[in-house]
């Protein structure tokens, strides 16, 4: 699928062009910080918008914490922020800052999954996105098990140091039909809309799901033909055999 990501520095979209460029989804940026005085701005017009045009949907909180305590208060924050609505993308953990470079990996390690962890336990699917490096020199290898992880690398070459990931931010150049200027662009390449509903997160219910094993026989080849060709529309697998 093609994602953007945006935020209130994107200015007011157009989500009908957007959508009509060929964008499958978007991950919109919540907010920032421990506060939700630090909400952005354009988050509600974005979601508005994105939901109303039929997109795939999920946000981004982008963090300045600096200890694993200030990590779950931005978590609570970016909770109360996003409540009431669904999602059917990850949520995302947003840790680049310089000051987290110079935090170390077991610090980073423990700030991301502080925060990670508040907002699954309150029923989200969560990531973490970062530049690719970042991976490597400020978080554990477990990180990439954990959780889903989005990352960003832009000078045309496929991630090396994140080896695990469900989203790839590889431009932030991107032009596209409604939005002004420059956007991120990002390929995804997991089903997590079919796994995060039929799981209830987000916001959604959980949906059960069944198998069904049916059986017909005395009929006429014709016949055959056409219940094979019903069964197979709808997804099912179908064997077919003389009586």
């Amino acid at each position: 699928m093609k994602i953007i990501d945006v935020s209130k520095h994107n200015g007011a979209i157009d989500w009908i062009k957007v959508r009509s460029s060929g964008i499958d989804g978007v991950i919109i940026r919540a907010g920032f910080g421990k506060v939700t005085s630090q909400k952005d701005i354009m988050f509600e017009a974005n979601y508005r918008g994105a939901l109303e045009t039929g997109l795939h949907i999920g946000a981004y909180w982008y963090s300045y914490a600096l200890t694993a305590d200030e990590a779950v208060q931005e978590a609570n924050t970016f909770l109360e922020c996003i409540k009431g609505k669904k999602f059917d993308l990850p949520l995302y953990f947003d840790i680049e800052e310089e000051k987290h470079v110079k935090l170390g990996k077991k610090l980073c390690t423990e700030i991301v999954a502080a925060f990670c962890n508040t907002v699954e336990k309150a029923g989200y699917f969560v990531g973490v996105y970062s530049f690719d490096s970042f991976f490597a020199t400020n978080l554990d290898a477990d990180i990439q098990k954990r959780y889903s992880c989005w990352v960003a690398r832009v000078d045309g070459k496929p991630p090396q140091s994140c080896t695990s990931y469900g989203m790839w931010q590889y431009s932030w150049k991107g032009k596209i039909n409604g939005v002004s200027g420059d956007v991120d662009m990002n390929d995804c390449y997991k089903d997590f809309s079919g796994t995060i509903r039929r799981s209830g997160l987000n916001g959604y219910s959980r949906t059960d799901t069944y198998n069904v094993t049916a059986k017909i026989g005395g009929v006429t080849s014709e016949k055959a033909v056409t219940i094979f060709s019903a069964c197979t529309s709808m997804g099912m697998t179908v064997t077919q055999e003389k009586d």
